[in-house]
């Protein structure tokens, strides 16, 4: 990324803060579309920001609040989102193959039709999410919370088989 880039998203992540503070200044982020591949977002409070279609390959997003967040059709293979609450964010579609999602709160999330394939999580929280149609091929699921998730039409594999799940 640019300096200009860096600092329109500094302005961006400011404007956020303000708005979740419900300061009349404040604004909620935009960064839809946004390419924000290997991005340092440790910690970042986006919570309800709107990301949908954004690249976040590779990104850290390592205990970074995304609560409410349109993660819509975002990229976010291969990016680091341990201990991230993602909790009744929208990844309707989302790209998170080979993502780190160790201990993730995705409660409630809608996870439909994702692809979640060879994704770690591993102590995740996906109770009530909605894994419908989504990808779960070689995706690591030990300890993971799945009460009350929906896994109607998702794709795990049984062996060497992949499996859609009834």
């Amino acid at each position: 990324m640019t300096p200009t880039e860096i600092s329109e998203i500094s302005e961006t992540l400011r404007l956020h803060r303000l708005w979740r503070d419900n300061d009349p200044n404040g604004s909620r982020a935009d960064l839809s579309g946004a390419d924000l591949r290997y991005a340092d977002l440790y910690g970042a409070n986006l919570r309800g920001a709107n990301l949908s279609g954004a690249n976040l390959y590779g990104a850290n997003l390592r205990r970074a609040n995304l609560r409410r967040a349109d993660l819509y059709g975002a990229d976010l293979s291969y990016a680091d989102l341990s201990y991230a609450d993602l909790s009744y964010a929208d990844l309707y579609g989302a790209n998170l193959r080979g993502a780190n999602l160790r201990g993730a709160d995705l409660r409630g999330a809608d996870l439909r039709y994702a692809d979640l394939s060879y994704a770690d999580l591993s102590y995740a929280n996906l109770s009530g999410a909605d894994l419908s149609g989504a990808d779960l091929s070689g995706a690591d699921l030990r300890g993971a919370n799945l009460r009350g998730a929906d896994l109607y039409g998702a794709v795990v594999r049984v062996g060497n088989r992949r499996v859609v799940l009834p």
